[in-house]
């Protein structure tokens, strides 16, 4: 007799996670590990996008451009946890952090899949006349508000804080994540 073949639906999956996460749905945090190796593996695919981007270009030729620029990526990638680690620390949510940061790291993958429906919908409404300014408008309004969105739910209910407190984490972490990548821009700018 054949051993019972498990569950998948009922154990964590990553998937199910992102899918509720997308649906605004508290629960969906629960189906990420809260383990190391968890946020790691969370984290992997982000950065092992970029490495594979920078070595094609270092082997066209791109030089010292190429590797600021993944660098730059890398502070996006990392500040972020870094940050939000921070914070949790400061308001006693240290122990729900892990489960957070892996949920916010294989959520961010519901922006380029944002992207390619708004994209294609608003291409279509190019084509009945929408002008290309309002559609980059649009674009770029949607992703943003739902970015932030996103952003928040996750800090309110992973770490279960205040809507407030959510909104305090979400500003704090992008404006420290930009100042990291533009202040050695701009004071690179300065120098020449």
């Amino acid at each position: 007799m054949a051993a019972p073949r498990p569950n998948i639906l009922r154990g964590p999956n990553v998937l199910r996670g992102i899918v509720r996460v997308a649906l605004g749905r508290p629960e969906g945090i629960d189906q990420f590990a809260d383990t190391r190796k968890g946020f790691l593996a969370s984290l992997a695919p982000l950065i092992a996008f970029p490495l594979v981007g920078t070595f094609l270009l270092l082997l066209e030729g791109g030089g010292v451009p190429a590797v600021a620029d993944l660098f730059a990526t890398l502070a996006v990638l990392l500040a972020p946890p870094v940050l939000s680690f921070e914070l949790a620390r400061l308001w006693g949510r240290q122990a729900r952090w892990l489960r957070f940061a892996t949920a916010f790291n294989w959520c961010q993958w519901l922006l380029p899949v944002l992207a390619s429906v708004l994209m294609t919908i608003l291409g279509l409404l190019l084509r009945i006349g929408l002008s290309e300014h309002a559609a980059t408008v649009m674009l770029v309004l949607g992703l943003g508000g739902y970015g932030l969105w996103l952003h928040w739910f996750l800090a309110r209910h992973g770490l279960a804080l205040s809507g407030f407190r959510a909104a305090m984490l979400v500003l704090t972490v992008n404006l420290g994540t930009a100042l990291l990548v533009l202040a050695p821009r701009l004071l690179a700018l300065q120098r020449t």
